[in-house]
């Protein structure tokens, strides 16, 4: 897999939210064009993009703000449940102090912070756009 795409309604918002995370902020850049309309099947498109990656480099996320065509969508805060795709998931080494760096930049907890069967202290929070972000640490 080479990334995976996030829609965000604040750009530089999101970037910051994973940069604190622990993802490293890389390139960034505005697209439009006829090709940009025919690959999203959408009239008008522009849009800014930028990536942010795992320091080990092998994993990306591509950010994107839809500056136009504008969106009407109301499907801001599906629950964990919905089809699709529901969260991305992090490993962490310290779940309490990264939940503190997140929670600056807008992340709210889901549920509850919860040691997993020993295995692992995890938890779910709404990160950038109401996306669902999992922070794992291994336990022992």
């Amino acid at each position: 897999m080479d990334h995976v795409g996030v829609v965000v309604d604040d750009l530089q918002a999101a970037i910051d939210f994973f940069v604190a995370l622990g993802l490293e902020a890389t390139d960034s850049w505005t697209v439009e064009g006829d090709s940009v309309d025919r690959v999203v099947g959408l009239e008008g498109v522009r849009s800014e993009v930028a990536f942010v990656q795992t320091p080990d480099g092998h994993s990306r996320l591509e950010l994107c703000r839809f500056l136009s065509p504008p969106n009407d969508s109301e499907e801001r805060l599906a629950p964990p449940h919905a089809p699709g795709i529901r969260h991305l998931t992090f490993a962490v080494d310290d779940v309490d102090a990264t939940l503190a760096r997140l929670r600056p930049h807008g992340a709210e907890l889901v549920g509850e912070v919860e040691d997993y069967e020993g295995i692992y202290r995890l938890c779910y929070l709404r990160g950038p756009a109401g996306i669902i972000v999992e922070i794992a640490q291994r336990l022992g």
